[in-house]
């Protein structure tokens, strides 16, 4: 199989060609939720940027087996080795058991998942559900004497893995710079050093989430699962890694540190991370307080909110911005993002009536290689969307009659809308069909022939008054020699 494809490696810090481990298998992993709280439009961004690079890699025929993990324990509070864990913490709040907690939440997000046509993943494990092979990996760990104990916790040697292996080579980081930004133990914690981090914690006596291990009852650190996962599920070395700018460090560095130290050698041939939201320049996320959920921004229920914003409107929102450019919310990129998606589609819809002639002015195959190029070009969605959203000028003049295209071009520049917008990019069609959506259609045709008589009897009063009213409610108009059109804006 041969593509064009370059993606940016965060390891290497430049663009490189994508070459699976062993092709057409491609192992695909990406950090998914933790399932304490409901998902934000930041949970969204990631979630879109790596589902449309599952869906790419689909449509260049690879088998792509993706992994989305579900974090369920070891989380503290400020991402820390000391403090709550914050299932645990909101378990205790609200008077649940943890996994109920879970369970709710995990719940919530599938389902805001597929109100944004993100697809399932082929596997989505739970941290809870591999204990026994994180306990294994921090057994690998320690033989290979990159790991200590003290009273039941297990922590990761940072000095001694940085002696033989550069801790900090995904993040930019040093180990001295690290120390010398880090204030001094005295004496309060159990690590020999402050850029240590956990593998097993002993559990305190109130801390209800526990599992027994040869070291004590207790519970893995973090960072741990993505690491015994993924390498369970796509082996021990595996194509790419993917997740928030905001997970690279620690949590992703302390993951290459634990596979070198546990299986002899990194274990990610490309790493990948998208950018935030930001609002006013600052991150968005819980624990900022800034975040808006997602079932806020479909149902318009927030003081920053002036309007709901469908889950396609967040999709395109998120789309029309390189996934490694941050994207700063605002209504109203959010209500030109509505305008957009209704473009493009009533584009996709226009192309159904566009009568075919014996040569075409339009040059397809030009607008697909475009296409193609921004794509291949580390997953450019916002130069495809531009693309996209350029040829429907040229869609307008076919419908007009001001430009012609052959029978073999419309069904190529049919199926070119239809395989970007709908199958990589994931966009939807709004859920307008069946009877319902025939009677508004029946109905606006009946308003414009009334308007039609009306011009007849040249009572341009009352057809300019039926023009401007269906305006107001959203509907366009457009007059050509055979009669007038409309669209929904």
């Amino acid at each position: 199989m041969t593509n064009n494809l370059y993606v940016y490696n965060t390891l290497t810090r430049k663009k490189e060609r994508f070459e699976p481990i062993k092709p057409p298998f491609v192992g695909l992993y990406a950090c998914g939720p933790t399932v304490y709280g409901d998902a934000h439009l930041g949970h969204a961004r990631q979630a879109i940027t790596f589902d449309v690079l599952y869906r790419y890699l689909l449509s260049l025929e690879y088998k792509v087996r993706y992994v989305r993990n579900i974090t369920d324990v070891g989380h503290l509070e400020n991402d820390a080795d000391e403090g709550e864990d914050k299932i645990q913490k909101k378990a205790q709040l609200e008077s649940l058991e943890p996994m109920e907690v879970v369970q709710y939440y995990m719940n919530r997000y599938r389902l805001n998942m597929h109100a944004l046509n993100v697809l399932d993943p082929s596997i989505e494990p739970r941290a809870s559900g591999h204990i026994i092979e994180q306990q294994e990996l921090i057994e690998l760990i320690m033989e290979a004497g990159y790991a200590y104990e003290v009273n039941g916790s297990v922590y990761f040697d940072v000095n001694a893995y940085n002696a033989k292996h550069p801790y900090g080579q995904l993040s930019g980081r040093k180990v001295e710079d690290l120390l010398s930004n880090t204030r001094s133990l005295d004496g309060q914690s159990e690590k020999r050093n402050p850029v240590d981090f956990s593998l097993w914690k002993k559990a305190d006596p109130a801390h209800i989430m526990r599992w027994s291990s040869k070291w004590s009852e207790g519970y893995p650190g973090w960072h741990l699962e993505c690491s015994a996962m993924s390498t369970k599920y796509l082996g021990k070395q595996f194509d790419i890694h993917g997740g928030g700018m905001d997970l690279l460090f620690p949590h992703h560095e302390c993951e290459i540190a634990q596979n070198v130290a546990g299986y002899g050698k990194p274990s990610v041939r490309y790493w990948m991370h998208n950018n935030m939201i930001t609002i006013n320049g600052q991150k968005m996320g819980r624990s900022l307080g800034n975040f808006i959920t997602l079932d806020e921004l479909f149902e318009g229920k927030h003081l920053m909110l002036e309007q709901a914003y469908g889950p396609m409107v967040i999709r395109f929102f998120i789309l029309q911005a390189h996934y490694r450019s941050t994207l700063d919310f605002s209504n109203e990129a959010l209500q030109a993002s509505e305008k957009g998606l209704n473009r493009l589609l009533n584009a996709v819809a226009t192309l159904a009536g566009i009568q075919v002639s014996d040569k075409s002015t339009m040059d397809v195959k030009a607008l697909a290689d475009r296409c193609t190029k921004a794509m291949e070009d580390d997953m450019n969605t916002a130069m495809l969307m531009g693309h996209l959203l350029s040829g429907i000028t040229q869609i307008n003049k076919l419908a007009e009659g001001k430009e012609t295209i052959t029978t073999e071009d419309l069904e190529k520049l049919v199926s070119l809308y239809h395989s970007w917008a709908f199958s990589v990019l994931g966009l939807q069609l709004p859920e307008t069909s069946g009877k319902a959506s025939e009677i508004t259609g029946d109905l606006i045709e009946m308003i414009l022939q009334l308007r039609t008589a009306a011009k007849s009897n040249r009572d341009f009063e009352t057809a300019d008054r039926i023009r401007n009213e269906l305006t107001n409610l959203g509907i366009t108009i457009k007059d050509r020699k055979d009669g007038a059109v409309w669209e929904i804006n």
